[in-house]
């Protein structure tokens, strides 16, 4: 878990959107899957204060998203990026 999540989850949350981890499933899994005005999102939490190659996606995540034919993961670095991915009309 990257150290913004939790901060990203609060942020969400207080904005009305309801937010699950999926961090604990692994294998390259989304962090969040984020519910927020009849939308489902799913968004992979880097912390953006960490050099760039240190918030780059695993080789799981990019073959998770690769693979995934669902809704796009939004990879997500700070609380504000997060905001303007659920509240994009």
């Amino acid at each position: 878990m990257d150290a913004n999540q939790k901060q990203i989850v609060a942020a969400l949350r207080q904005i009305g959107a309801s937010v699950q981890s999926l961090a604990d499933i692994g294998h390259g899994c989304p962090d969040l899957l984020v519910g927020f005005r009849g939308r489902t999102l799913l968004m992979e939490a880097k912390d953006g204060s960490k050099v760039k190659s240190a918030r780059a996606l695993t080789p799981d995540e990019e073959a998770w998203i690769a693979a995934w034919k669902g809704a796009p993961v939004f990879v997500v670095e700070s609380v504000e990026q997060a905001i303007d991915t659920v509240t994009f009309e």
